[in-house]
């Protein structure tokens, strides 16, 4: 089988197996470090192998199975564990003698707990994106490194400081339960959300080469409210980003980026904006509101105009006035700005947005969203500048070609 044909197979096999795998061996040997990287060796083995060999009539079990012998080979290399490490090779030789599957993790939960220990609050926020992206969905670092728009070795350097955390300091791969959970699963959703939001800063990739990390974020949003269907926020979470999706094809036509307000909704697509309202309901049915649903509703409101001029401003207004209340965030506060100027006046956004100048002043949005206001006021050279700064904060090709259109003429 040519590498086009099996490459994306093992996309598809990963995705579905790297994080129940990487959870079975870390229960099996205790040791998290030894799980991740005997997959990641696995897939370098399965990416060759299968582009020469074809791929194996059980990928998943022969993923598994590879990832296992590595396991075991580090420990004795490593002198570390040796009677565990045969005990287990004696009972996976009796399993295959006798015709059984390997083991691999066969509950469709196994990955969430993994998720949690690579989101615990003891991990740096940049290492949590990059350990999940590793340990639960299969990525290799170079894979993590151009999805993240970061250097090779400072990702790799992330990655193994967070797995010496979690060695160090004993951090459990378990789903919590009580207001532990209700606290760290909004770390999960959040590490998810960076994920989806940092696809569209990734920068032109190989497509036989590279992963798509919004597909990655969305299919880990379902696995997560699949596995925890009583919390209304992983629902909500789904939701938003099932909104975001759908408009995806619309969003960048050619390689150009078009604003929500100028783009075609013929070209929205209709199921995943069907999932995403079911989703929202479903989330609505459990009376725990949140953040993530609450965004989910705003995008909600945006789906459901015909067009940009018949968007409830008013209700979008008012959903982000209970966001504030979840999420007070700088950013948070940009975009109710956004919506302000829409409800009210642009005038009383502006105000807004330059109260947010101190904290937002290295953000390239900031710039975008005061010149967008003061270009509506009739305040053009301030505009232009406000948009100059812009584009020298952001490296995005697209962004900077869209901002740099409005500029006036001579600019």
């Amino acid at each position: 089988m040519s590498a086009a044909a099996s490459d994306p197979v093992l996309v598809r096999v990963l995705r579905d197996e790297a994080g129940r795998i990487v959870a079975a061996l870390a229960r099996s040997f205790g040791d998290l470090d030894v799980a991740e990287e005997a997959v990641a060796d696995a897939v370098e083995e399965a990416l060759r192998g299968w582009r020469v060999r074809g791929v194996p009539p059980n990928p998943g079990a022969w993923l598994t199975q590879a990832a296992r012998h590595n396991a075991l080979d580090r420990l004795r290399r490593e002198r570390r564990l040796r009677e565990k490490a045969e005990l287990i090779g004696a009972r996976a030789a009796t399993r295959e003698a006798a015709g059984a599957a390997p083991a691999v993790a066969r509950e469709p939960d196994e990955r969430l707990p993994l998720l949690f220990g690579c989101c615990h609050p003891a991990i740096p926020p940049e290492a949590r994106v990059a350990l999940t992206l590793r340990a639960v969905c299969g990525l290799t670092t170079v894979q993590i490194a151009r999805a993240m728009v970061a250097p090779e070795a400072t990702v790799a350097q992330r990655i193994v400081r967070a797995k010496r955390k979690i060695a160090a300091t004993g951090i459990p791969l378990r789903i919590p339960e009580g207001q532990e959970r209700v606290d760290r699963l909004d770390l999960v959703l959040a590490v998810v959300s960076t994920m989806y939001a940092q696809a569209h800063l990734a920068a032109g990739a190989d497509a036989a080469a590279d992963r798509n990390l919004a597909d990655d974020a969305l299919w880990l949003a379902r696995v997560v409210a699949h596995d925890l269907p009583l919390e209304a926020e992983a629902h909500g979470l789904l939701a938003l980003l099932l909104f975001h999706r759908s408009r995806e094809d619309a969003r960048a036509v050619d390689g150009e980026l078009v604003l929500l307000a100028e783009q075609d909704r013929t070209r929205w697509n209709q199921a995943l904006l069907a999932e995403a309202r079911v989703r929202l309901d479903r989330a609505a049915l459990l009376h725990r509101p949140g953040r993530w649903q609450l965004q989910a509703a705003i995008a909600a409101c945006h789906a459901d105009a015909l067009g940009p001029d018949d968007t409830d401003w008013f209700q979008v207004l008012t959903l982000y006035d209970m966001l504030i209340r979840y999420d007070a965030s700088p950013i948070v506060r940009l975009n109710r700005a956004v919506a302000l100027a829409e409800a009210v006046s642009p005038e009383a956004a502006l105000a807004e947005v330059e109260q947010l100048g101190a904290v937002l002043d290295a953000f390239h949005l900031w710039h975008a969203v005061r010149a967008h206001l003061l270009r509506r006021l009739g305040r053009a050279e301030e505009a232009d500048a406000a948009d100059l700064r812009a584009l020298e904060l952001t490296a995005n090709d697209a962004e900077r070609r869209l901002i740099a259109a409005r500029l006036s003429p001579g600019r």
